[in-house]
């Protein structure tokens, strides 16, 4: 049974990640070094990232056709583009990015497609916990 921070690690995050670096390279021109350096990963990341060798495609495609996850990355993407780094407002976004994604149970599904026999009292407590954050 993965936790929720696993499900972030292994799944969301790569994928915000992949989102993130085809943006900052697509719609602001940054280079492959500078999305790594802002983004905290190697060059060679993100170069996977931006060819699809790595992160979900499909977790990709489905976040990218989720209008308030989208809202949440734009903006990211924008402060990381001007700042050129994370700053303590770009992390809160990032954080706030990851808790919107638990608290509208998007990771359930997620976390689903990960492990299909999950035992459905475990989903029920769990989600509860995911709902009641959000409060």
């Amino acid at each position: 049974m993965l936790l929720p921070s696993e499900i972030e690690a292994k799944s969301l995050i790569p994928a915000v990640r992949a989102i993130l670096a085809k943006k900052l390279i697509k719609e602001y021109s940054l280079k492959e070094e500078d999305v790594a350096r802002v983004l905290g990963i190697t060059q060679a990341a993100v170069s996977n990232y931006v060819r699809g060798t790595r992160g979900d495609l499909e977790l990709i495609s489905k976040l990218e056709g989720i209008r308030e996850v989208m809202r949440m990355i734009d903006d990211i993407a924008r402060e990381l583009s001007t700042n050129k780094a994370y700053t303590p407002s770009t992390l809160a976004k990032f954080v706030g990015l990851t808790n919107y994604m638990r608290y509208s149970l998007l990771i359930c599904d997620v976390h689903h497609s990960i492990e299909s026999n999950i035992d459905e009292t475990v989903c029920e407590q769990c989600r509860g916990t995911l709902i009641r954050e959000q409060s």
